[in-house]
């Protein structure tokens, strides 16, 4: 089986995407879809893609079968919705969406239209959280009690050049986006590896100092002056889990932008930028072999000649060791894998939901875990640390 996918916002990391669905066997046509027509073109031609389309509305009223949304991050709630409501399959960016309210009708839209939704979160595939994972589910870590996911991420370290990018003259009204708003990385990781959900939060929000015109409530279209964020989340089983969104940080982000820890009854597992530890009651193992990823590609490789040179080892990562390279389509061998070797993944697991009618790994109700935990955590700043619940929408249904 195979079915078409139009790829919506086709520029640094949306091209990069279109390339993965364009190679595999799963998938019989992509098209290019932008904003800009000629980054469209640019993106058919690159890639070797199927065709473009002049509008999102004309996507959605084509017969087109899938949609992959690659928009500003504020925008993917909306998009998601109407993209399902049309007839269409859909895998998102992160976040799912920025408030509960968007969250709500897109679960709404999947129980009612059936069709596949996927949030295409790095963290899930990231080889700490695979590792993590195959303890957990071993038993090794027995209860865990206590988790840290942190998406560590300095502004000075690529991302002024990602946001002009994005946001043409103005970017500094949505550079200023709320580090909470954007937290799956953080949680998705912690998730990913650890089963249950997050049922209240306090949030420490920390105002910007720089005084740029970033993170300044006078330029920010979302009012906000946070620059770095901590929450402290209680969990459905009587845990913590603590996240950090941090953009103003002295840290070797383009080493690794997000890391782990996690701490059972039996065991635990902590990560830094270039040590990774599984430590036990008789010891420690340094298993940071098991979780470093090999490039597939240069940094100077043409096709990242649009990024900025501290966000490339977003875009080349290869696998870790820790990961299963024997479950993706030959036909990926060799071509980019980016966010510590998630992307290849994310590509198959969204196919392969697609063509088996089948649930995929993040999917909607899963998505809404690793997302409004981060909403609420931000309202939670806004309000001085005020401990908030947080809604859990439950377990995904059988498809």
């Amino acid at each position: 089986m195979s079915f078409s996918i139009g790829v919506l916002g086709v520029g640094q990391f949306g091209g990069q995407f279109a390339h993965l669905f364009k190679l595999h066997p799963g998938v019989s046509a992509v098209y290019a879809v932008d904003e800009l027509p000629e980054r469209a073109l640019a993106a058919r031609e690159q890639w070797s893609l199927d065709g473009t389309m002049a509008s999102f509305d004309e996507l959605l009223a084509s017969d087109v079968d899938a949609v992959a949304i690659f928009t500003q991050r504020w925008t993917h709630g909306p998009l998601v919705e109407r993209a399902l409501r049309a007839g269409k399959h859909v895998y998102s960016a992160v976040p799912m969406a920025v408030s509960e309210e968007e969250i709500e009708r897109i679960i709404s839209a999947v129980r009612e239209t059936k069709l596949v939704y996927m949030m295409g979160e790095t963290s899930y595939y990231n080889p700490a959280t695979v590792f993590a994972r195959t303890q957990q589910e071993a038993g090794k870590f027995g209860r865990i009690f206590y988790t840290e996911g942190d998406y560590v991420h300095d502004m000075d370290l690529g991302f002024y050049e990602a946001y002009q990018y994005s946001g043409g003259d103005r970017w500094k009204e949505t550079a200023s986006y709320p580090p909470m708003l954007y937290p799956t990385h953080a949680i998705g990781g912690v998730l990913g590896a650890v089963p249950g959900h997050a049922v209240s939060v306090s949030c420490i929000g920390v105002k910007d100092h720089r005084n740029d015109g970033v993170f300044d409530k006078d330029v920010s279209m979302f009012a906000n002056d946070f620059s770095n964020a901590t929450a402290l989340f209680e969990m459905n089983d009587g845990g913590a889990m603590r996240t950090n969104e941090m953009r103003r940080v002295g840290y070797p982000s383009h080493i690794r932008e997000s890391r782990f820890r996690y701490f059972g009854t039996e065991a635990s597992f902590e990560q830094l930028a270039t040590t990774t530890l599984w430590q036990d009651k008789q010891g420690v193992t340094d298993v940071s072999d098991q979780v470093e990823t090999k490039p597939t590609m240069s940094p100077d490789d043409p096709s990242l000649a649009g990024v900025a040179p501290e966000l490339r080892d977003a875009f080349i990562s290869g696998l870790a060791p820790v990961h299963e390279p024997a479950r993706l389509p030959q036909e990926f061998l060799g071509a980019p894998n980016g966010h510590e070797g998630s992307h290849q993944f994310l590509v198959d697991d969204f196919v392969t939901a697609v063509n088996k009618n089948q649930l995929p790994p993040v999917n909607a109700w899963v998505a809404a875990r690793y997302t409004l935990p981060g909403i609420v955590a931000h309202q939670s700043a806004l309000r001085g640390g005020e401990r908030l619940p947080i809604r859990d929408f439950g377990d995904a249904p059988a498809m």
